[in-house]
Order: structure tokens, then sequence, then C-alpha cells
């Protein structure tokens, strides 16, 4: 992968993998960040990396976080993954260097904003994530993590200690050859808007959310 300065393009039908396309500062309210821009030539998507500090090769404390419009900017509380990101900059902040790969293209699970808002509007109804999916005729999960792991072998980043609940990240990782020394909890205090979200991910999706257990006040 080369580093070109210019002017993210079109995607080309003769490249293929993820293109390194642009290294720029970030200033953040947590922290000053490189912001590593790639283009995914296969899906034609714009992914960025936040980098910070001299993140080394083994071992980099990395959040793969999923793209998520309500959550990370709108401060949905349907969801916990804008508490989710700011935990996971503050994170890699403390620790003094880290990754926070941004994945787009995977908003609600990998099925797309509207069919994400069509999803949230049947579980208004009842029916949880899971069901809400299956009813739309979709994926309860489509989302990949093969341009993740790409973005983190081109950071030069050969283990991760990953701040995930999700073991199918990790799993997903180790497919495509990055090893996960460690998997760093990352809970998020519930709130009754989503507690019944997080209890079906727990069960339904086997993400480890040991803390729900102490939440019995919200039924």
């Amino acid at each position: 992968m080369t580093e070109n300065l210019g002017v993210i393009g079109k995607k080309s039908s003769q490249r293929t993998g993820v293109e390194r396309v642009v290294n720029a500062p970030l200033p953040t309210v947590y922290g000053e960040f490189s912001a590593v821009g790639y283009l995914d030539h296969d899906r034609g998507e714009e992914q960025v990396a936040l980098v910070y500090g001299d993140i080394g090769t083994e071992d980099v404390l990395t959040r793969l976080h999923s793209e998520c419009l309500t959550g990370d900017a709108f401060g949905s509380q349907h969801c916990e993954c804008g508490d989710q990101l700011a935990s996971a900059l503050r994170a890699v902040v403390a620790e003094g260097r880290g990754i926070v790969v941004y994945l787009r293209g995977h908003e609600g699970r990998g099925i797309g904003l509207l069919a994400k808002l069509r999803a949230m509007a049947l579980q208004a109804e009842g029916l949880d994530t899971v069901e809400a999916n299956l009813a739309l005729g979709l994926p309860v999960d489509a989302r990949d993590y093969g341009v993740a792991a790409e973005i983190l072998r081109d950071l030069g980043v050969r283990s991760v200690r990953l701040m995930s609940n999700n073991p199918r990240k990790r799993e997903a990782l180790l497919r495509h050859g990055i090893q996960v020394a460690e998997e760093v909890p990352l809970l998020i205090p519930p709130c009754e808007n989503n507690i019944t979200y997080l209890r079906t991910k727990r069960e339904r999706l086997d993400h480890h959310l040991p803390h729900l257990d102490a939440v019995a006040h919200w039924s």
C-alpha cells in the first residue's frame, strides 16, 4: 500500500484491496490524533483509522467501531455506540498509544441506515433487534472485518488488545491474521431506553455484558 496525498478518487476497476490515501492531524476534545484515510477499492467505501501516539506493532489497544449515525452523531439512547466511541478514544489517549478504526458501511450491523431505522420502528412495536432484522428479510449481522484487518496490517500492527464485547470481532481478526492478545471490555452503563437492546445483544448475539446482571429495576 502506498500513500497518495491527492483527493480520493472513484473506485478503480483495476485496483483491489485497501489503499492508504492520506494522513492528516486531527485535534479532538480527547487529544490529537492522526486521521489515516483509506479507500476500499472492493466496496467503494472510504474508511478512517484514528491513530494516537507511537503505536508500535504488538499489543496495540484497538477499537473496531462500526459506524452508527444515530448513536455517534445524534446521541441516541437506543444503543450505546456513541458512548463506546467516546470511551475508546479516551482509553487510547490514557494508554498513550492506540487505534480506533471507524468502519463505514457497518450502519445497523451492515444493513444500512434506512433499514436500521425500519428495524428500530419494528422494535418500538415490540420486536427485538434480531427479530426486527429477520422480519425485514435482512441478515442479523452483515458486517465484515476484513477491511479492518487490512488497515491494521498497513499500520504495522501484528497483535491488538481489542476493546470489544463482541466475540465475533476477535474471531474475524484471527481469521484475517491479526492476533488478539487480550479482549478489553467496553461496558457502558445501561439506561431505560437501551436495556432491552443490550439484553438482546447478550442473550441472542453472545456479547459479553456481565454488568447487565446488576440492573433489575427495568423490565
